[in-house]
């Protein structure tokens, strides 16, 4: 498989790392501008969440910015398919509302006030209650709300300002904080509670209520006690506009704005993902994943209904060293009576590839052309690295299986041996269907096999429910292992499945997965996009395994896999160009150029990196000539870039023409000035020219 984006790489290992300068700024925080600080801690300083403030600050550039503000307020759309962002409208319309009237008795603006700051958060109050001009009391005011519960809050509740001592503006009232002494006027008789109630109770019978307990019927009175939970309570809405919102979103920002195109940073779409590892028969062992985005838009032209996705997927080292890229892209079309089908279900983009073992970090970036969205999924992976030792896949699970004929087995998503698994990211099960436990036995000897026994248990809310004990010859399909079990008498609640492998009452290996059991008689089950591999022993998956071993500098095992595709593809110039590669890292420029000759034929052109590799290989073996014809062509075909220019360069210099090789140096300095180890060389032809 050839890899994108190899150019750097590569020229890097051929021609050496070119040096650049540290920015003097790295590290520093820029100043924030004045719009964007006003924008921060002014217009949404009530409703930002932590997270959402903590990308903000950490945004280099006003572009940036100005994407993630979209982002903001796309996350808040009510109705994102209208041009009307009636959130952001009825915010502003508090933030106005505020400044205009909820000042009038403060030093500051209005949204500044207690008051501005629970009205920006919650809105109108349902009903104002107010205590003014009282001899007995200050000034106060009771905002009573309702239908907040969709933010976490009571089904009723009310909020209390006063005028602490008489006088200034109005304060957020705090029973516990404040307690209903702090309403009466002229009162010293100290903290007691019930005494302070009794008193306001005699006052403003109606103020007193709701002194001791902003939930109504909550009964505070009775205790004569102000009710914790109120404050509790208004520690909660404060937070409640912040909560509400899911900010992972403001996380992919910052992860992903300096690789996805411009239109599509501040359209992120979560998703549900699953991700398995299963080994294949002929060793090899494939990530298998779903990806199920929140929702899919598609573009409508008549009666079709279609859209593209692009995926790129990116596997690395903790160090950061890439192991394994690749990008696909997917075209969907749908007929009207297909839309309609799949309009109440969701959808599964599916994939699988091979991977060395290992530890590493998986990354999936899916983009939809259509509405230019994003979303993506990261997680850790560990391929087992062989070994005697039995080892024990985590259990799939599913809501249906098919069982494949042989001439059916070619690779696919979440295909164990001979079973297809139907299964969804949100593992939601009803007590309808058969839930499938798949899972795979490798490395069982014939003596453990013999002796051991196959448990799989179900814990339900962490509680023991029902097992099951097998032996391993009970699994005719072994190393594969599916045990189907209905769900009709399952109560509805959480499940762990947990599988493990016991000899002589001792654990030898285990694994364990959640699933939820619901009340509902159905789900919608998916719709999915799902790629056909070819079979085990194609040439492909030596080239990807070869390309892995190369990327983590394994060269001398890399050759082996990249050779062994070559010979069953020697026609194929990718092939060509992944083996060449390696035997450069190899030093051995001739077995480079014996591998390219074929593609550098004077009668057709060739791909850049053949190009590239094929002349860097002729300079070591000093044919500079020679490679001079093929970075001309590679100009001709490609156009001209910094990198090639300095091959170009040296290869000139070999040749001991120095005007040429000084003019292809100062060219490649135009284009990027900050190649120190280049400048230093150009000086030197300069001197060298001079003499």
């Amino acid at each position: 498989m050839k890899m994108k984006c190899v150019a750097t790489v590569l020229f890097t290992l051929l021609l050496g790392a070119l040096l650049v300068a540290p920015d003097a700024s790295a590290g520093q925080k820029p100043k924030l501008p004045e719009s964007y600080k006003r924008w921060l801690e002014e217009e949404v300083v009530y409703i930002i969440a932590p997270m959402e403030r903590e990308v903000f600050l950490k945004l280099q550039a006003d572009r940036e910015r100005d994407l993630f503000i979209e982002a903001f307020w796309k996350q808040r759309d009510p109705t994102p398919g209208s041009p009307e962002n009636e959130f952001k409208t009825e915010h502003f319309r508090r933030v106005a509302y505020a400044d205009r009237y909820l000042g009038r008795d403060a030093p500051r603006p209005g949204w500044k006030t207690d008051r501005g700051r629970i009205y920006i958060i919650l809105g109108e109050a349902r009903d104002i209650q107010r205590f003014e001009g009282k001899t007995s009391t200050y000034d106060a005011e009771v905002w009573f709300y309702q239908g907040k519960t969709d933010i976490g809050l009571p089904a009723g509740f009310n909020i209390v300002f006063f005028k602490e001592g008489g006088h200034g503006e109005y304060k957020l009232y705090s029973p516990v904080g404040d307690g209903p002494q702090a309403l009466l006027a002229g009162y010293f008789g100290g903290p007691d509670y019930q005494k302070a109630y009794e008193k306001l109770r005699e006052a403003e019978p109606d103020l007193a209520a709701v002194s001791l307990s902003l939930v109504p019927g909550e009964g505070g009175e009775a205790y004569g006690r102000p009710s914790m939970s109120s404050d509790l309570l208004i520690q909660r809405i404060e937070s409640a506009a912040a909560r509400n919102i899911e900010a992972r979103y403001a996380q992919k920002f910052l992860q992903y704005k300096d690789l996805v195109e411009v239109e599509y940073t501040a359209n992120y779409l979560d998703s549900d993902s699953l991700i398995k590892v299963f080994r294949d028969p002929s060793g090899l062992y494939f990530v298998h994943y779903a990806v199920e985005p929140r929702r899919l838009s598609v573009n409508q032209y008549e009666s079709k209904y279609t859209t593209t996705l692009k995926v790129n997927g990116r596997v690395t080292t903790a160090d950061g060293r890439l192991v394994h890229q690749y990008e696909k892209t997917v075209s969907l079309d749908l007929t009207a009576e297909q839309m309609r089908e799949a309009s109440g279900a969701p959808f599964d983009f599916q994939d699988l590839f091979p991977l060395l073992g290992g530890d590493y970090s998986l990354s999936v970036l899916i983009k939809n052309e259509a509405s230019k969205e994003f979303t993506s999924v990261e997680q850790a992976l560990r391929i087992p690295q062989g070994g005697t030792a039995v080892q024990m896949t985590q259990p799939l699970l599913g809501y249906r299986v098919a069982r494949l004929e042989p001439g059916q087995r070619r690779m696919k998503a979440f295909r164990i041996g001979p079973f297809q698994i139907y299964c969804q990211p949100n593992r939601v099960f009803t007590r309808l269907e058969t839930l499938a436990v798949a899972f795979q036995l490798n490395g069982l000897s014939d003596e453990l096999a013999a002796g051991c026994e196959v448990r799989i248990e179900f814990l339900k809310d962490g509680q023991p429910f029902r097992d099951i004990r097998r032996k391993p010859s009970d699994y005719p399909e072994l190393p594969n292992v599916l045990e189907e079990v209905s769900l009709a008498d399952f109560p509805p609640a959480h499940y762990t499945v947990r599988v493990s492998v016991a000899n002589a009452g001792a654990e030898v290996v285990s694994a364990a997965e959640e699933f939820d059991l619901t009340f509902a008689e159905s789900v919608p089950r998916p719709w999915f996009s799902s790629r056909v591999l070819p079979d085990p022993g194609d040439p492909v998956y030596a080239e990807i395994m070869g390309s892995q071993l190369f990327n983590l500098g394994r060269f001398d095992e890399a050759r082996v896999f990249l050779e062994r595709a070559f010979q069953k593809k020697p026609g194929s110039e990718d092939a060509a160009t992944n083996l060449a590669r390696v035997y450069l890292a190899l030093t051995d420029a001739p077995a480079v150029v014996k591998t390219l000759a074929p593609f550098i034929t004077p009668d057709k052109a060739a791909k850049y990196d053949t190009y590239i590799l094929a002349a860097e290989a002729l300079r070591r073996t000093g044919e500079f000539g020679r490679a001079v014809e093929l970075l001309d062509k590679a100009v001709a075909h490609y156009g001209v870039n910094a990198v090639l220019l300095n091959s170009i360069g040296e290869c000139y210099t070999g040749l001991g023409k120095t005007k040429e090789a000084l003019m292809a140096f100062e060219k490649s300095l135009e284009l990027s000035p900050d190649q120190p180890e280049v400048r230093e060389k150009a000086e030197k032809l300069k001197k060298r020219s001079l003499r």
